[in-house]
């Protein structure tokens, strides 16, 4: 089973199961500011989730290349939507500063 850490918990989940709802399921609030209210509840149209990953987890699909292309995000910054991701093996999870998640500052 998949270890996913973030915020300085280590979480086991299932191979597949969605990045968002691990993390939300598990008490770690990955929107910052206003996006805890205003955010798109996981369809991949706001890009207030995104966070950087390091380990194994799914391709980015159409909704995350999409909405991070589109400003703030960059399609050069290595960042994903954490509703449009899968995990797929052990994983490291870090949130940015910023509405958006876009800013370079490390928030945990």
């Amino acid at each position: 089973m998949p270890i996913v850490e973030a915020q300085g918990k280590k979480i086991e989940c299932q191979v597949g199961d969605n990045l968002r709802q691990v993390l939300i399921n598990h008490g770690i609030d990955l929107h910052n500011g206003g996006s805890k209210l205003i955010n798109c509840r996981g369809i991949g149209s706001c890009g207030t989730c995104a966070v950087k990953v390091q380990g194994n987890v799914s391709e980015p699909n159409w909704r995350d290349r999409a909405r991070r292309s589109i400003p703030p995000h960059s399609p050069s910054r290595d960042l994903r939507l954490a509703c449009q991701t899968q995990v797929l093996g052990d994983i490291q999870v870090e949130k940015f500063t910023g509405f958006w998640g876009q800013y370079e500052q490390i928030l945990w």
